[in-house]
């Protein structure tokens, strides 16, 4: 029988490869010392990696069985709008029963609320099988990832009211956007009001583009202080959906993800508890709702690059033409060829970056219950920055990956990938939100921009041209090199112009450079560790990101600021 984890081994190496799992398992186990308060907890870090591929496998077993077949039926009937209320579509419910019967909810949760206590890492990789099975139908799942937020800041009353619903199966959203709020998150206007009387909160207006919007818990940024038009008077709340008082006006007829119900939502004095302190729901709560659900979208992304290329290569291996499997011409694969090393090289910078959340993460869960030490500290602070850094380059690169891939699937299969009887055009319709919510490319870029500008990548980059390779990749190590040594040569040359829309015009090009950069320096260190695996998308890898590299390098180091005019409408 099929099981997408063991068939993809790929997902375990990232999972068990690097050093700093060590590290996590230990933050996470708080040193072990929780084994006997649990049955389920870890003995050691063996133990606890067991533990994870165990229920990886169990995840993969879902996919391929359950979630995978059920994806044409799901995409074909999509939700449904009855009485102001979502009804999923009838195999989304099969789906459901199947993740929660597994116990794949709260997969980050403690274990005294009910959850897993899994590290990020593993959380994601649970999480870009699921994607590679549907899309949509991970939108609904992944969306647990929520609870984070609200264990992160609600008080403890709020975590043990909350957190144990969410391990046992109930679902999740997080209400941000609004008919005139969509990236500019400071112009929400949904009315929050206090009632001395009921010692409650009142929320009133309306949402958009929300996202599972009918589920049972919600997170919703609401204006909670009146007479303000800016973040400062936004708040984050959370709203029981057995309270009543919200309705699904209409849901969004899409282009793609049609298992997961986007909602138009209307708010009519729906009671609601306030989450964490007033006036923080923009600046501090939804930046950390967003930068985990960024993450969530890169995985989701890494999912469907995955489906592509498996769709591509067994279409191309099984199609025959001039007497032969279209596989054996060049021009088919080169594609595949590509396809495989962008998928590697994603996966490499998914994975790192979950790695870097984990620890900071962690750290910061024990800073809760003692003080930490100036190492500790140290650490957090290390390990937050690098994950700042990280997640806008893994969702933006991503994204941009999975639209490649899905677009190159359809190719492969000719005119048969126009076809809705085959899977890639389905993949193609869902891979192309990837690059648009929880924040545009083009806004991955702005908050990726900082990091170009400070060095961030650049000490990326120098810690992993400092780390020994096999003999064989040495070569590969010198030519990622001299690519590092352009990236560093073209932020240098925008930097020295001093002009901030001279900076703005190249930080697109200053950003893909740095995910090429990264990311083939990621994939030869695997390709070392791994040769079978990744030796070959390693090579393939490299020629793509030099020629992207040497491309931008060429554009920024022959623009000057009094060019900027010729790009203005």
């Amino acid at each position: 029988m099929a099981n997408f984890y063991t068939d993809h081994p790929e997902i375990k190496f990232n999972l068990e490869s690097s050093p700093l799992m060590n590290r996590i398992v230990e933050l996470r186990e708080n040193g072990f010392a929780n084994e006997e308060k649990s049955d389920y907890a870890p003995a050691d870090y063996a133990d606890a990696i067991d533990n994870y591929n165990k229920v990886c496998e169990l995840a993969g077993d879902i996919v391929s069985n359950v979630i995978a077949p059920n994806a044409e039926a799901v995409d074909a009937e999509g939700p449904h709008c009855e009485n102001g209320r979502v009804r999923y579509a009838s195999k989304t419910y099969e789906n459901l029963e199947a993740t929660v019967k597994a116990g794949l909810c709260g997969v980050t949760m403690p274990r005294r609320f009910g959850g897993l206590n899994f590290p990020v890492t593993a959380y994601t990789a649970i999480n870009e099988m699921i994607a590679a099975g549907d899309a949509g139908f991970e939108n609904i799942w992944s969306l647990q990832d929520c609870i984070e937020t609200l264990y992160e800041f609600g008080d403890e009353d709020q975590r043990s009211r909350f957190v144990p619903r969410i391990c046992a199966g109930e679902t999740m959203s997080m209400d941000l956007t609004e008919p005139d709020a969509g990236s500019d998150l400071q112009r929400v206007m949904l009315k929050a009001t206090y009632s001395e009387a009921d010692k409650c909160w009142y929320l009133n207006g309306v949402k958009r583009f929300i996202t599972n919007g009918d589920s049972d818990i919600h997170l919703v940024l609401a204006r909670s202080e009146e007479g303000t038009k800016d973040g400062r008077g936004l708040s984050m709340f959370i709203y029981d959906k057995r309270d009543g008082g919200v309705d699904v006006r209409r849901i969004e007829n899409k282009m793609g993800i049609h298992g997961s119900p986007t909602c138009e939502l209307v708010y009519k004095n729906a009671k609601a508890e306030l989450c964490g302190r007033r006036k923080f729901g923009l600046i501090k709560y939804v930046m950390a709702l967003m930068n985990g659900a960024r993450l969530g979208i890169a995985a989701q992304a890494v999912g469907i690059s995955q489906a592509s290329y498996d769709e591509a290569l067994a279409y191309a291996k099984d199609r025959k033409q001039f007497n032969q499997a279209i596989i054996n011409f060049p021009g088919v694969y080169e594609m595949l060829s590509n396809m495989k090393a962008r998928l590697d090289a994603g996966r490499a910078l998914l994975y790192q970056t979950a790695r870097y959340v984990d620890i900071y993460k962690s750290l910061e869960d024990i800073e809760r219950t003692r003080k930490l030490t100036d190492e500790e500290k140290a650490e957090l602070k290390l390990y937050n920055k690098l994950a700042s850094a990280g997640t806008p380059l893994t969702k933006g690169m991503n994204a941009e990956y999975s639209n490649i891939n899905s677009y190159d699937s359809i190719q492969v299969h000719g005119g048969s990938g126009y076809m809705l009887e085959y899977a890639c055009q389905r993949l193609y319709r869902d891979a192309r939100i990837t690059s648009i919510y929880e924040g545009t490319t083009q806004l991955q870029v702005v908050a990726a921009l900082p990091h170009i500008t400070t060095g961030t990548y650049t000490s990326m980059l120098d810690e992993l041209e400092a780390a020994a390779v096999a003999p064989e990749f040495e070569s590969l190590k010198a030519r990622a090199k001299a690519m590092d040594d352009k990236f560093k040569a073209a932020i240098d040359y925008v930097k020295a112009a001093e002009n901030n829309e001279f900076l703005d015009l190249c930080s697109r090009r200053l950003y893909e450079m740095a995910g090429n950069c990264v990311m083939a320096q990621l994939l030869i260190r695997d390709a070392s560790a791994n040769a079978e695996l990744f030796g070959k998308s390693a090579k393939v890898y490299l020629n793509l990101a030099e020629a992207e590299v040497m491309k931008h390098s060429n554009f920024i180091m022959n623009l000057t600021a009094e060019q900027i005019a010729d790009y203005k409408a």
